[in-house]
């Protein structure tokens, strides 16, 4: 899977680098997540924790 994030003012999304990484706090940021190949979004534009929510759920019934 593959995480993305972007300024709420922007249009471009980038790939997630880590949150140490992050120049702002995580509130100003949109999330989204997609399938390993890109072509499917799992969970269109939310938040920090919705995203990493749904990306714990997808994980722990992949090893299941």
């Amino acid at each position: 899977m593959v995480l993305q994030y972007k300024l709420k003012k922007e249009k471009r999304w980038k790939k997630y680098p880590g949150k140490d990484k992050l120049e702002f706090p995580v509130s100003k940021y949109d999330f989204r997540l997609l399938n390993s190949s890109k072509t499917k979004v799992l969970v269109d534009k939310a938040s920090y924790n919705k995203v990493m929510k749904r990306f714990r759920a997808i994980e722990f019934f992949k090893r299941r």
